[in-house]
């Protein structure tokens, strides 16, 4: 149903984590916000579906019951090469897992219960300044106002943002373009253990989630899909099952459905935190890396760090500058150190020798594998 006023404080372009989690934290502070999403939930996402526990205690407080869901809590990791060896390590921090498909409707269904409007299988086309109070938003369920605007639009960044000549993108040096694949299976791996398996120019991540079921992902270049015929059965056959855990999870395990979820044209830029009064989070500020210790928490943890500042802008603590300001230097203390160890790490995997030696290396010296795996895992927030 379409609303009656539309005009807001604060309207979120993309009903992710990030954004649905800064919509109910705002909300709660009793700003009036209406969040647009382009699909229906409940719905599926390509993901790897591991959470850092640091995240646990931010959704509880947000009012998700995750004590009632029944989650696997995960505190084991395996990290195989292709080569057939596994290095086995302890989380100390750990995870937990749920799939997307359960948590953002979780919340999507709490940010209606604390009265954000969302607006579904809703696209925006354009973003204007029609006064120095309000900025226009066109969406192909009418024009709406708002004094706020934040994008939460994920890896990929819409036509009206890409024109903006203030939008900047650090390219990825490589250049190199990624496919993401998702399953989900029902396996007899530990509930509490995520493994990570190599295989040439890719990785696949499996783990618990909830329905019984676990979230097999996989991420790897577009060109492995090329020189297969743009096939991902027969990818997965030349290709990820010369990792032998790889072989025996895919020809052994129960498929929920046979075909996968894919997103294609992945590129991991280090983008910014605003663009023309637009503030960003999650993926559309700067796409992460699987490696950098997952991208949820991430958003989620940026979604804390924006709703912090906008709070004070509305109540009139802090000018739009500040807010621009504060957040960008919040956003880079909390997250660049993690997103260059992803950069780094995901260098090091995914090759037949180099991950190989460097398996048998860290897991010759513990203290060093805690060390890289301390910088996947935030503080609690």
């Amino acid at each position: 149903m379409e609303p009656e006023n539309k005009t807001y404080d604060c309207a979120i372009i993309g009903g992710g984590l990030a954004g649905l989690c800064l919509a109910i934290q705002l909300a709660d502070q009793g700003i009036k916000v209406v969040l647009f999403e382009r699909n229906e939930y409940p719905f599926h996402k390509v993901c790897g579906e591991y959470i850092s526990m640091e995240s646990w205690d931010f959704l509880m407080r947000l009012g998700l019951p995750l004590d009632t869901y029944d989650l696997p809590i995960i505190d084991s990791l395996g990290i195989s090469s292709e080569k057939g060896f596994m290095l086995n390590q302890t989380l100390e921090m750990g995870g937990f897992g749920i799939s997307r498909y359960s948590l953002d409707n979780y919340l999507y269904q709490l940010a209606i219960d604390k009265k954000v409007t969302i607006l579904q299988s809703c696209k925006v086309t354009a973003v204007n300044q029609i006064s120095t109070e309000f900025q226009e938003i066109d969406t192909n369920q009418g024009k709406f106002r708002a004094t706020i605007i934040c994008g939460s639009y994920g890896k990929y960044t819409p036509s009206f943002i890409q024109k903006n000549d203030n939008y900047l993108i650090r390219e990825d040096k490589s250049g190199t373009n990624y496919i993401g694949v998702k399953y989900h299976i029902k396996s007899d791996l530990a509930s509490n253990r995520i493994e990570l398996h190599n295989f040439k120019d890719g990785y696949c991540g499996i783990s618990k989630v909830d329905q019984d079921w676990h979230c097999l992902c996989y991420l790897t270049t577009a060109k492995n899909l090329q020189n297969n015929n743009k096939d991902i059965k027969k990818m997965e056959e030349h290709v990820l099952f010369k990792n032998p855990f790889l072989k025996n999870y895919f020809t052994k395990s129960e498929f929920i459905h046979s075909n996968p979820l894919v997103i294609s044209n992945i590129q991991f830029n280090k983008k910014q935190t605003d663009v023309v009064n637009i503030f960003l989070l999650g993926d559309a500020a700067g796409s992460i890396t699987p490696l950098c210790g997952n991208g949820m928490s991430m958003g989620m943890r940026a979604s804390k760090l924006l709703a912090v500042e906008l709070i004070k802008y509305f109540e009139n603590k802090s000018s739009l500058e500040e807010v621009t300001s504060a957040y960008k230097k919040s956003w880079n203390e909390a997250l660049n150190t993690r997103i260059r160890a992803g950069y780094y790490l995901q260098n090091l995997f995914g090759k037949k020798n180099t991950t190989h030696l460097a398996l048998k290396f860290l897991s010759k010296t513990p203290g060093l594998m805690r060390g890289i795996i301390s910088l996947t895992h935030g503080e609690k927030f």
